[in-house]
C-alpha cells in the first residue's frame, strides 16, 4: 500500500520551483496587466454592491509609523507608499531606455517629452472651453491632464504580442513625464502646506543615494533605509511621495562595470518586478478603483459642464494633444519618430493616454471639495478612462494583428534576404 500523500498547508509557502515560476510569470507584462485589471474590476463591483460599507471601512482604516510621523489610511498607503515601488521599477526602465535603449538618442527621446507636454495643455484647454461655454467652474482644469501610467501600461501589455518595443518605451516616457507634471501641478496649485525643511531633507537623501552609487558602495542595508527615509521626508514635505521612487530609479546605475554580471538597476528591477506586478499594483488598483457610481451621477456626466469637460479632455484632448504635438515636433524640429513606429501606432497610443485614472481622481478631489460635484467628476473620470481604454484597445488590437501577420509572412519565406524589415512594412501598410 502506497504511503498517504503529504498535503501542503492551506495558503502555505509554495515550493521553490513553483515560487520561481510565479515570479517569472509576473515579470511578463501580460500577466501583471491581467492581475491589475482584475483587481480594478473587483474594486469597482465591490464599491457598488450592498457590501460597499465594508470596502469603505477597510479603505479608510488608519495605521502608521510613529517614528517618521506617518498615520495613513489603507488607501493612502497603497497610493503613496506601495505605488512608489512601481514608480521605482518604472524609473529604472526609463533610465535603461535613455542610456542603452530606444530613447538613447536625444532626437528620439525629445519626442515623447514634447508629446507629454502637449498632452497636458490641450486637455486643459478642452476643459476650459467646455466650462466657459456652459458657465461651469474652472477649478477642475487640471483633472484631465494626467495619464495613469499603471493602467495604460497594463492595457498595452495585455493587448501587445507583436507590437514594437519602441511603442512601450514611448508610452513609458510620456506617462512618466505626464505624471511628474501632474504631481508638480498638485504641489503648486493644490497644496498650501509645503514643508521646505522636509523637502530639503528628501533632496539631501537623494544626493547621498547618488554619491553611494557613484562610488560603487554595495549592500542593501545602505540603500533600503535611505530610500524609506527619503520617501517619508518627501511625503511629509507635501509632494507626492512616488516622486522619491521614480527619482531613485533614475539614479540607480544601469551600466555594468568590468566583471559585473548585472548592474544595480538590473538586480533591483529583477527583484522588485514580481512584487510590483503581483502585489503593489493590484493592491493599488483595489483601493483606487472602488468608486461608487450612481445612475444620477452617470446621467449628469454629459449634461453638467465640469464632468463633460473632463470626459472631452481625456478622450478628445489627450488624443489631439499627443498626436498633433508629436507630428508637429517631428515635422518642424530635430526630434524624430523612432523608425520602428508608424503614425498609426502613435495615434493608438495617444488614445490610450486618455486613461487618466488615479491622479485624475486625486486632482478631482482636491479641486472639488463639495461631495456632490466631486461624485460627478469621479464618474466622468471613470467614463472618460473607460472610453479611452476601449477605443485604444480596438486600435492596438488592429495594429498588433498587422505586425503578427507580417511576422508570420516573414517566417514562411525561405529567402530571408529578400524580406523587408517588418516594422518598415507595417509603416508602409498605413499608406
Amino acid at each position: 500500500m502506497a504511503p498517504p500523500r503529504e498535503r501542503s498547508p492551506f495558503l502555505g509557502l509554495l515550493p521553490l520551483p513553483e515560487r520561481t515560476a510565479v515570479a517569472q510569470a509576473l515579470r511578463t507584462e501580460t500577466v501583471g496587466g491581467l492581475v491589475l485589471l482584475a483587481a480594478a474590476v473587483v474594486a469597482l463591483v465591490w464599491a457598488n454592491t450592498p457590501w460597499s460599507g465594508v470596502y469603505e471601512q477597510i479603505s479608510a482604516f488608519h495605521f502608521g509609523i510613529p517614528a517618521v510621523g506617518l498615520n495613513l489610511s489603507v488607501e493612502h498607503w497603497t497610493a503613496d507608499g506601495l505605488l512608489s515601488i512601481f514608480f521605482l521599477v518604472a524609473g529604472i526602465e526609463l533610465k535603461r531606455e535613455l542610456v542603452v535603449g530606444e530613447l538613447r538618442t536625444p532626437a528620439t527621446a525629445a519626442l515623447p517629452v514634447i508629446a507629454a507636454v502637449c498632452g497636458m495643455i490641450v486637455p486643459a484647454a478642452f476643459y476650459t472651453a467646455t466650462v466657459m461655454a456652459g458657465g461651469g467652474s474652472m477649478q477642475g482644469w487640471a483633472v484631465p491632464m494626467a495619464t495613469d501610467i499603471a493602467f495604460a501600461l497594463a492595457v498595452l501589455a495585455v493587448l501587445s504580442t507583436h507590437l514594437p518595443s519602441a511603442l512601450r518605451a514611448f508610452l513609458l516616457t510620456l506617462a512618466v513625464v505626464d505624471d511628474l507634471g501632474a504631481i508638480l501641478i498638485i504641489a503648486v496649485f493644490f497644496t498650501s502646506d509645503l514643508n521646505f525643511a522636509a523637502l530639503g531633507g528628501a533632496f539631501a537623501g537623494l544626493i547621498v543615494f547618488y554619491v553611494l552609487q557613484r562610488y560603487r558602495v554595495r549592500g542593501w542595508w545602505w540603500y533600503v533605509p535611505l530610500g524609506v527615509v527619503t520617501w517619508a521626508l518627501m511625503y511629509n514635505g507635501g509632494v507626492h511621495a512616488t516622486v522619491a521612487g521614480i527619482t531613485i530609479g533614475l539614479i540607480l546605475r544601469t551600466t555594468r562595470d568590468n566583471g559585473e554580471t548585472a548592474s544595480p538597476a538590473e538586480r533591483t528591477a529583477h527583484l522588485l518586478h514580481p512584487v510590483s506586478a503581483g502585489v503593489v499594483v493590484p493592491l493599488f488598483a483595489l483601493f483606487a478603483a472602488g468608486v461608487g457610481v450612481s445612475v444620477a451621477s452617470l446621467g449628469e456626466v454629459f449634461t453638467q459642464p465640469e464632468p463633460l469637460g473632463v470626459v472631452l479632455g481625456l478622450v478628445v484632448g489627450k488624443t489631439m494633444g499627443i498626436f498633433v504635438g508629436t507630428y508637429v515636433a517631428a515635422r518642424f524640429t530635430r526630434a524624430r519618430l523612432n523608425p520602428d513606429l508608424a503614425w498609426a501606432d502613435v495615434f493608438a497610443l495617444a488614445v490610450l493616454a486618455g486613461i487618466g485614472f488615479t491622479v485624475a481622481l486625486l486632482i478631482g478631489e482636491l479641486a472639488f471639495p463639495d461631495p456632490s460635484t466631486s461624485e460627478h467628476v469621479k464618474a466622468a473620470v471613470l467614463i472618460g478612462s473607460l472610453i479611452a481604454a476601449l477605443c485604444a484597445g480596438l486600435l492596438l488590437k488592429r495594429r498588433n494583428g498587422i505586425y503578427r501577420r507580417l511576422y508570420a509572412e516573414e517566417n514562411r519565406d525561405d529567402d530571408a534576404d529578400g524580406i523587408p524589415d517588418v516594422y518598415q512594412r507595417a509603416r508602409n501598410d498605413d499608406h
